[in-house]
């Protein structure tokens, strides 16, 4: 499976993207968009508060050919972040406040410098995470002591896990993925990951198999824990509900399958102003694989950064950032619906 860009699909193209997001909504569901909504809570324009994030893409080079990811990732993906460029990070979060840094990818360990990173942005103090899609761990022998880099830096590892089952989860991921993650898992765990006590943390990330939204996060948190310990004697710590954001591939699964109507009516209609007030794009600052600022990795995906005065990470400004206007699409409405989405789950 290639990506939608080495495919040449259309909506490979970001402004394409924003515009079929558009159209749909307002001129062909006749819904209201999102800024109206905004402005019907009293929300709009949405600001930020203070910044305690930075998600960093290292690359949109991935293992992995996922059907819903929204960075079209995969091994036909060579953006990878430069040295030059983590080196720009680090100078910008050397003096700021920012305590969280939170890498993603692609697979984020397929970047070349990803250890220097990691151990450079551990030096200085920082919180790190790594979403790490557990099957890179066992993927080439390279990567089998991830799961003691990771230990010997402390980093807290978030990896999605569609499904507790072979069925679900491989047909999201792909033949064999599952299994692939329940051996990564079992390595995380030897090492004391997810294991009470050790202080080592393993999220995983639950995304919805098909046009719905997930259901409640602490009775799938439940289910999971209970069926992977039963079965295979895997343990972690919290369970991150994610709704699909209607962009890259899960938008044209929603196109291709027949379900963009139904699906983009149920996220309008699920609408929280609560959940609109923790989104994560109020608290972090996304980086792009070339240095380019966002509000979110979503926005990310669709080109929308920030003003040319403060959009590269050599030009960070913290006092601008502070006073900008989040930048809003008919997407946002993906982690606003119910109990609201975020990189770490429900946002109430």
């Amino acid at each position: 499976m290639k990506s939608l860009k080495a495919s040449g699909h259309a909506l490979a193209d970001a402004a394409s993207q924003i515009k079929s997001l558009h159209d749909q909504v307002f001129d062909h569901l006749h819904l209201p968009l999102f800024e109206q909504k905004l402005e019907s809570a009293d929300l709009f324009p949405l600001k930020p508060v203070r910044t305690t994030t930075m998600q960093i893409n290292v690359g949109k080079m991935c293992n992995q050919v996922c059907k819903h990811c929204h960075v079209d990732a995969g091994p036909d993906r060579k953006e990878i972040m430069t040295r030059q460029t983590m080196q720009q990070c680090l100078d910008t979060l050397t003096d700021s406040d920012i305590s969280i840094v939170d890498l993603t990818g692609g697979a984020p360990e397929m970047n070349p410098d990803f250890r220097w990173f990691v151990e450079q942005l551990t030096a200085l103090g920082k919180h790190v995470i790594v979403r790490c899609n557990l099957t890179i761990i066992v993927a080439n022998p390279k990567y089998n002591d991830l799961p003691d880099f990771f230990k010997q830096h402390q980093i807290e590892v978030v990896s999605s896990l569609p499904f507790y089952n072979a069925d679900k989860t491989d047909r999201q991921r792909g033949k064999g993925v599952f299994e692939d993650s329940v051996k990564a898992l079992k390595m995380l765990n030897a090492v004391g990951y997810g294991v009470e006590g050790t202080g080592l943390v393993l999220n995983l990330v639950y995304n919805p198999n098909g046009a719905f939204m997930p259901g409640p996060q602490q009775g799938l948190q439940r289910q999971f824990k209970k069926a992977l310990h039963d079965e295979f004697g895997i343990v972690f710590n919290e369970l991150f509900a994610i709704t699909n954001i209607p962009v890259s591939r899960y938008l044209d699964y929603l196109i291709s399958s027949g379900n963009y109507d139904g699906y983009m009516e149920k996220l309008v209609n699920a609408f929280n102003p609560a959940a609109a007030t923790g989104v994560m794009c109020r608290s972090m600052v996304s980086v792009g694989w070339d240095g380019r600022l966002y509000d979110c990795d979503f926005n990310q995906m669709l080109d929308m950064e920030f003003d040319p005065a403060y959009n590269h990470i050599s030009r960070y400004d913290q006092g601008l950032i502070d006073n900008r206007e989040i930048l809003t699409g008919q997407h946002c409405y993906g982690c606003t619906a119910g109990a609201g989405s975020s990189c770490g789950g429900n946002t109430i």
